[in-house]
């Protein structure tokens, strides 16, 4: 994990409400290289000020933290599925896009071009599952579903992110650490992506907690540094 500059004050709280966080949205960034995508989620571009998300997972499996609290990461979504989120219940199809998510949601912008071409690395996508996992847990949520997490695909219509992985493979993935599995594999047959064919320059050890020492509250950060590997 990485910490960039001021992320526990950057956000866009001046702008809109905060919070009750209910869950966790996946993105993927549509952009190629690690620094650059870093920034640019940090910074924003011009017609969207940053940060445009609160963590960047590059295809490394590093968890960059750009930003804490409001974010410009995911727009306008349908209320009901807003609603299944906050219940835990099955997602409904996206059909409206009439409620902001940006206080309800922590958003994941995962490095990918989104081209249905670009691999997601095994490691990057345990990184996903993880991250997702460490915050559900922190907050208490997934006890009677696993629709804490969700794709802007499944929020607001017409996105496509992340292209290519399937959500309710990362749900149940989620669900399994969340509920006390370690490390779930991918299942049988399922449309989880292939091993890396290179493995992380510095992998995690297997017996790291990713969430003992996320002492997280809806509306500020951790109040210590912690390392998750």
């Amino acid at each position: 994990m990485k910490q960039v500059g001021d992320w526990r004050t950057h956000n866009r709280n001046r702008q809109g409400r905060w919070g009750p966080v209910r869950g966790v949205i996946l993105h993927h960034t549509g952009t190629r290289g690690t620094e650059r995508t870093v920034e640019l989620c940090r910074d924003g571009y011009p017609g969207l000020p940053g940060p445009v998300c609160h963590a960047v997972i590059d295809k490394r499996g590093v968890v960059w933290l750009v930003g804490w609290g409001r974010t410009n990461h995911a727009g306008l979504g349908d209320p009901d599925v807003l609603g299944a989120v906050i219940h835990e219940e099955p997602l409904p199809a996206d059909g409206e896009a009439s409620v902001d998510g940006n206080p309800w949601f922590y958003g994941f912008e995962c490095v990918n071009l989104g081209d249905g071409y670009d691999p997601w690395p095994a490691v990057q996508v345990d990184a996903m599952v993880r991250a997702s996992a460490a915050l559900i847990k922190a907050h208490g949520w997934g006890l009677d579903g696993d629709t804490s997490l969700i794709g802007h695909k499944e929020w607001q219509p017409g996105k496509p992110d992340p292209r290519g992985l399937d959500m309710r493979e990362l749900r149940r993935r989620v669900a399994a650490m969340v509920r006390g599995a370690s490390t779930p594999p991918a299942a049988p047959g399922s449309d989880a992506p292939p091993p890396s064919p290179s493995p992380p320059s510095r992998p995690a050890p297997a017996d790291v907690d990713w969430w003992a020492d996320i002492p997280i509250k809806s509306d500020k950060p951790p109040s210590r540094d912690y390392t998750w590997w």
